[in-house]
């Protein structure tokens, strides 16, 4: 914990980890509607018995609460779902136990192993291998075609290698709102991955939803140095979202669990 953390209350400590604890719980789900529910559980578990956290850092009794709610859930589909999002479900839900959500609190939130060994039971060496195994099941996941919306040049052509490593096949790179639909148009992706930000002061939010209602529902990944902004849980916002600078891993981890998906929801400025 650092200086400043030690120095804020505990009502202070959760206030700031509660956007990113949505990021996670929506990453589990893979919906923001779904993941925030979980994270509101969370919230009212602790403000209804603050000695959940005891013995632990406010960050990790924080998320450890999230995964024993989760974890007691079942990790369930949610009631309703059908077609291929259903499938998505099911197909995660084959996944070894607890795999993944350990390499998402380790490539998207950033936790020791000895963390993620507290947040879900385990020892420091099981976390580890829950990690490797996770990494090799996902990297069987459905390959398919990304679009990259990003105005960096630099930054949208790490990001292609990163996603051609994968074995996905990248449509094209669109700098801007109309370029991202022309492009969209031209050759259909499975996934977007967009930046918030475009070249001419455009919104990458307002790009995804003119494709979304172009082309229909399908998984988008937004990357932005503001995460805060995008998980207020407020109005309609990602279900998956990459903090910037990102990491190789935190990409694949991201594209990986999106591909599972076959649906997100619309998003407004």
């Amino acid at each position: 914990m650092s200086d400043q953390q030690a120095g804020q209350s505990v009502s202070d400590q959760l206030g700031h980890y509660i956007p990113f604890l949505r990021r996670y719980a929506r990453a589990l789900t893979g919906s923001q509607s779904s993941g925030d529910q979980f994270a509101a559980a969370a919230l009212e578990a602790i403000l209804v018995d603050r000695s959940v956290l005891d013995g632990m850092d406010v960050k990790t009794g924080l998320y450890r609460v999230l995964y024993g709610i989760w974890a007691s859930a079942g990790a369930p589909i949610e009631e309703g779902e059908a077609g291929p999002r259903a499938k998505a479900q099911k197909h995660l839900a084959k996944l070894t136990n607890n795999s993944r959500e350990a390499l998402l609190l380790y490539t998207i939130e950033g936790f020791s192993y000895r963390d993620i060994a507290t947040i879900i039971g385990v020892d420091k060496t099981e976390a580890e291998e829950l990690v490797s195994v996770a990494r090799r099941e996902m990297a069987d996941s459905v390959m398919g075609s990304v679009m990259i919306i990003e105005d960096e040049a630099i930054i949208a052509m790490d990001i292609e290698s990163i996603v051609g490593d994968m074995g996905h096949r990248v449509t094209g790179i669109a700098r801007t709102r109309d370029e991202a639909v022309e492009l969209g148009r031209a050759d259909v992706p499975d996934l977007i991955l967009a930046d918030i930000q475009l070249a001419d002061n455009s919104s990458g939010i307002d790009a995804v939803n003119d494709l979304l209602g172009e082309l229909g529902e399908r998984p988008v990944i937004f990357i932005t140095a503001f995460p805060e902004r995008l998980l207020t849980g407020d109005k309609p916002e990602p279900a998956f979202l990459i903090s910037k600078p990102y990491t190789e891993d935190q990409v694949i981890s991201a594209v990986s669990q999106a591909m599972f998906f076959s649906s997100t929801e619309t998003l407004h400025v």
